[in-house]
C-alpha cells in the first residue's frame, strides 16, 4: 500500500484527499462522520506535487464552478459487499437528479434495507466524487451527509437544473 493524503482548499472548505498508488480512495470533510484512521492515509504530500491530486483538485473546482457533472479521477472503493453495491448504485444518480434511501434499497431488490442503505451511503469513503449528497428522505428532506447538510444544500443547488431554479420565487 502506498497511501499518502494531502489538504486543499476548496469552495467546500479544506478537504482532505488520499490516495493509494493511482487511485483515489479518500475525500474528507472536517468533523467527517467516519474519517479514516491515521495509519491509514499515510504522509502529509504537497498537492502540487502529485498528479493524482492535482487533478482531483482541478476536477473538483470545476465542478464547484459549474463547469462539469462528472468525474474522471481514478476512485477505489474500500468496504463489504453491500457498501460497494450500494456505492455502485450512487455513481449512477445522474448529475441534477436525487433519490431516495428507499428507492435505492428497492433497486437492491428489498425495500426494507433503506436504513442499512443509508449507513452505507455514510460511509461513502468519496463525498462528492461518489454523490452520496443526491441521496434525500423518503419526504424529500435533508438528511445526514458527513460534510454536514449546509453543504449538501449547497451541493444540491449548485446541480440544480436551470428550469428548476428559474421556476424558484426565492
Amino acid at each position: 500500500m502506498s497511501a499518502r493524503h494531502t489538504r486543499i482548499d476548496t469552495g467546500l472548505g479544506e478537504l482532505t484527499f488520499v490516495a493509494d498508488g493511482d487511485e483515489l480512495i479518500g475525500l474528507y470533510f472536517p468533523g467527517h462522520w467516519y474519517p479514516p484512521k491515521p495509519e491509514a492515509i499515510g504522509p502529509y504530500v504537497e498537492a502540487a506535487g502529485d498528479a493524482l491530486f492535482t487533478r482531483t483538485a482541478d476536477e473538483l473546482a470545476e465542478y464547484l464552478a459549474g463547469r462539469r457533472t462528472s468525474f474522471d479521477v481514478p476512485v477505489a472503493l474500500h468496504g463489504d459487499d453491500f457498501q460497494q453495491r450500494v456505492w455502485a448504485l450512487l455513481r449512477e444518480i445522474p448529475h441534477g437528479v436525487t433519490t431516495t434511501y428507499g428507492a435505492l434499497a428497492a433497486e437492491l431488490g428489498n425495500p426494507a434495507l433503506a436504513q442499512r442503505v443509508g449507513q452505507a451511503v455514510g460511509r461513502n469513503p468519496v463525498s462528492v466524487i461518489v454523490p452520496c449528497h443526491r441521496v434525500v428522505g423518503s419526504d424529500g428532506r435533508l438528511t445526514g451527509f458527513a460534510g454536514g447538510l449546509e453543504r449538501k444544500q449547497f451541493l444540491l443547488e449548485l446541480e440544480e437544473p436551470a428550469e428548476v431554479k428559474a421556476g424558484r420565487l426565492f
